[in-house]
C-alpha cells in the first residue's frame, strides 16, 4: 500500500556505506575489551592482535543472514490504553521493519518535579510514577525508565529502576543493566510479575569503535538468555566520528554490525535490533544535542540502514535540547516526532526527553504522547482502491452537492485524528471554556492522570520478593 516515508538512502546508497563499512572492519577493525568475546572472533576466523579485531566480510554476511527479521517483545497483559490495545496488547509488539512503535527514555538523572516544578535528581518514585503515567496513555507502546533513581545505592540502581517500571507498568519495557548478572536478576523478576520475555536491553559500544567489557557481558547475556538486545552506538560528528554525517554513520555502523557479530556467533537467532545513532555535537556549547535536524537527518538515513539489513531499528522521536517544558520543547518535540515517525524506525524512543537527554517530565510524557498521536497519523496507508478513491460517491453527490449527511462520511469520518490537548475550537468557544493554554490543558490532564488509581498495580506480595531481589543483590556486592 502507498505510504509516507523519509527516505535518505536508497539501495544503492545504503550498498556503498556497507562496502565502506565493511572495509574499515577488515582494515581498520574494532576493539574488543572482553576476553570471550575475541576468543569468539578468533575462532570464526578474525585477525586478533592485542584487543583489536579485524573482522571479514565473509563473517558480517554470516551474522545479518543468522538474525532474526522477526521477533516478539511481550507485554504482562491487557494494558490502560485503547491505543495500544489496538496495537496487540495481549500478544505485545511485533519487532519488524515496516512496524513502528513509541516509547519513552532511559536514565535521565533529572526530573522536573510534577508538584513544585524543581529540578532535582530523580528517584524511584519518579520511575513507577512514569511508568504508570505511560500505561494509561495511548500512544506509548513501551516503557523505558525516564529516570535514574539517586535514592537507591549505585550497585543496585539498575534492579531497583525495573522493580520501579514493573510496579508501574504491564506495558513491554526496554531497561540498561550493569551486567549479564543484573539481567539474571532482571529476568527472575519479570517471570515474578507475569511474563519473563516482556523486556528488552539497551546496550551501547563506546565510539569510536570500542566494544567495552561491560557492553560486551551484556550482549553475550542477552544473546545466552534470549532477551532481545538494542545494540545503539552513539558517535557523534566531529569528536568521536568524523565530521561528516556519512562518515559518523559509518563509524556508528560498524560498531552495531560488529557486535552483532559477536552476539550471532554466540547464538545464531538471538533477537537483535539495529541501533541508530548519529550525534551532532553543538562546537558552541559542548553538547551532543537532540534536536538538531542533522541528528534526524543521520537518523533517517540509519534506519535506511536498518531496512537494507532487513533488521529492526531503534531510533528517536518526540526529543527537545528545550531545559524546560517551555515553546521550545513544543517546537523541537513536535518536529522531532513527525521525522522519526516518517523515518520509520521499529522502536522510537525518548518522548518526553528535555535537556538533551538529561530531564525528563511528566507533563512532557503527556504532551510527547498527544504528539505521537498525530505523527502516527502519517504513517496509515494510502489506499487507491474502488473505496478510497470513492468515484461512485462523488458521482451520487454531483457538482455543488453535499457530503455531510451521506452514509460514506458516516462510515470513514473518525479515520480523521482527533487530539484530546489540542484546540480545534472557535476563538468564542475557547474565550469562554477558560481560554486556556496548551500548557494549561496538559497541566491539568497530567494531574488528572496521576491522581487515577495505578492502572497496574502489582500484588504487595509481589513488590515484596522484588524488593527482597534488590536487597539480595545489594548484600552480595558489598
Amino acid at each position: 500500500m502507498p505510504e509516507a516515508r523519509l527516505t535518505v538512502w536508497d539501495d544503492a546508497a545504503c550498498w556503498r556505506v556497507h562496502e565502506a563499512t565493511l572495509a574499515l572492519l577488515e582494515e581498520t577493525g574494532v576493539e574488543v575489551r572482553h576476553a570471550g568475546s575475541r576468543e569468539l572472533l578468533a575462532e570464526a576466523g578474525a585477525r586478533i592482535d592485542g584487543m583489536r579485531a579485524r573482522i571479514p566480510a565473509a563473517m558480517v554476511d554470516a551474522a545479518l543472514q543468522g538474525a532474526p527479521r522477526h521477533f516478539k517483545l511481550k507485554a504482562r497483559g491487557a494494558s490502560g490504553g485503547a491505543g495500544h490495545a489496538r496495537r496487540g496488547e495481549l500478544g505485545g509488539l511485533e519487532l519488524e521493519d515496516g512496524r513502528s512503535y513509541f516509547g519513552t527514555g532511559s536514565d535521565c538523572v533529572y526530573v522536573t518535579d510534577p508538584d513544585t516544578g524543581e529540578r532535582r535528581r530523580s528517584t524511584t518514585a519518579d520511575v513507577e510514577g512514569m511508568a504508570a503515567l505511560a500505561e494509561r496513555l495511548p500512544n506509548l507502546d513501551f516503557v523505558m525508565s525516564m529516570g535514574l533513581p539517586s535514592d537507591v545505592p549505585a550497585q543496585v540502581g539498575d534492579l531497583a529502576q525495573f522493580a520501579a517500571m514493573l510496579a508501574g507498568t504491564r506495558k513491554p519495557l526496554l531497561t540498561t543493566a550493569h551486567d549479564g548478572v543484573s539481567l539474571r536478576r532482571m529476568k527472575d523478576m519479570a517471570a515474578i510479575c507475569g511474563e519473563e520475555r516482556s523486556f528488552g536491553c539497551y546496550a551501547m559500544p563506546n565510539p569510536p569503535l570500542i566494544h567495552s567489557e561491560e557492553a560486551l557481558d551484556k550482549l553475550l547475556a542477552c544473546a545466552d538468555l534470549d532477551i532481545p538486545l538494542v545494540y545503539a552506538p552513539a558517535p557523534a560528528a566531529g569528536t568521536t566520528a568524523p565530521a561528516s554525517m556519512t562518515g559518523t554513520i559509518v563509524v556508528g555502523n560498524a560498531e552495531t554490525l560488529s557486535g552483532l557479530v559477536i552476539h550471532q556467533l554466540r547464538r545464531t537467532g538471538a533477537p537483535f535490533v539495529y541501533g541508530v545513532g548519529c550525534g551532532a555535537f553543538d562546537m558552541r556549547t559542548a553538547v551532543d544535542v537532540y534536536g538538531a535536524p542533522e541528528h534526524f537527518l543521520g537518523n533517517a538515513a540509519a534506519t535506511d540502514l536498518a531496512r537494507f539489513y532487513g533488521l529492526p531499528s531503534f531510533s528517536y522521536a518526540a526529543v527537545a535540547d528545550a531545559k524546560s517544558f517551555d515553546e521550545q520543547w513544543a517546537a523541537e518535540a513536535g518536529m522531532t516526532a513527525v521525522i522519526g515517525a516518517l523515518s520509520r524506525a521499529t522502536l522510537l524512543h525518548d518522548v518526553g526527553y528535555l535537556e538533551s537527554g538529561l530531564q525528563s517530565s511528566y507533563e512532557t510524557i503527556v504532551l510527547g504522547d498527544e504528539l505521537v498521536g498525530y505523527a502516527r497519523a502519517l504513517l496509515v496507508d494510502v489506499g487507491v482502491d474502488g473505496e478510497a478513491l470513492a468515484l461512485n460517491e462523488i458521482d451520487a453527490v454531483g457538482p455543488g452537492g453535499s457530503h455531510l449527511g451521506r452514509g460514506y462520511t458516516r462510515r470513514h469520518h473518525r479515520e480523521t485524528w482527533q487530539p484530546r490537548l489540542f484546540d480545534r475550537a472557535t476563538h468564542d468557544r475557547w474565550a469562554a471554556a477558560g481560554a486556556k493554554t496548551l500548557k494549561h490543558r496538559v497541566a491539568a490532564r497530567t494531574a488528572e492522570l496521576r491522581e487515577e488509581p495505578h492502572a497496574s498495580r502489582l500484588e504487595q506480595t509481589i513488590r515484596d520478593r522484588l524488593h527482597a531481589m534488590v536487597a539480595e543483590a545489594e548484600g552480595s556486592s558489598r
